[in-house]
């Protein structure tokens, strides 16, 4: 499956295009510069130039599925947090739509879906993110929703909890949110479904 890293540079982005081409999958990483493009080619994934404030159509020719995983990063204020997460997710959303691409997964944000009750400093990042993840919810394509909690750059386990809700807000690392992501793609049963994900006991493999 040919799919396009929308976020390809960031932490978990470069992670997502490891698995990806591990799992015999051909990514394509989207980055914003072309001094971020070395590093994906010394991996042998392909690269296309794309800024989700500016035009992104160039990105979307002959792709099978999108992985949404960029993110305006936390220490931006509220007008960066909207531009990127909410309004580039949803830019992201409609072109794979206007593209005839099917398949989407979107890297969203534990408690994304209950963003009134995050704390006020944190509150502005929850709400783009579930404005983006409602809007992907609408759009009438095979979406993935996967929301993680607090992400470390630990080495992966690959075992994780990966349930519809968790009650209590855990980490994990960004390697193994990365392999959940990539596993979940080709999962049928993981269409039209929405996730929390930590660290947990379930065998990433063994997801259906």
């Amino acid at each position: 499956m040919r799919v396009l890293v929308i976020g390809a540079n960031g932490k978990v982005g470069k992670h997502i295009v490891s698995k990806l081409k591990e799992t015999g999958h051909e990514p394509v990483a989207m980055v914003r510069d072309t001094d971020q493009v070395p590093f994906f080619e010394e991996q042998g994934a392909a690269t296309v130039l794309g800024n989700l404030e500016n035009e992104i159509d160039q990105a979307f020719y002959n792709i099978d599925a999108v992985i949404f995983a960029a993110g305006s990063g936390p220490d931006t204020g509220a007008d960066k947090t909207i531009l990127i997460d909410q309004e580039g997710a949803i830019k992201a959303v409609e072109k794979a739509k206007q593209f005839g691409v099917q398949r989407f997964v979107m890297l969203s944000s534990m408690a994304a879906d209950r963003p009134e009750s995050a704390p006020t400093g944190i509150r502005h990042y929850l709400f783009a993110k579930h404005r983006a993840d409602e809007h992907l919810k609408q759009a009438g394509l095979n979406y993935t929703i996967v929301r993680p909690g607090a992400l470390t750059n630990d080495e992966g386990t690959g075992r994780v909890t990966l349930k519809e809700h968790v009650n209590n807000f855990g980490e994990i690392s960004r390697e193994d949110v990365a392999a959940t992501i990539v596993r979940l793609l080709t999962v049928p049963g993981a269409e039209q479904k929405s996730y929390d994900l930590v660290s947990g006991d379930q065998a990433i493999e063994d997801i259906r």
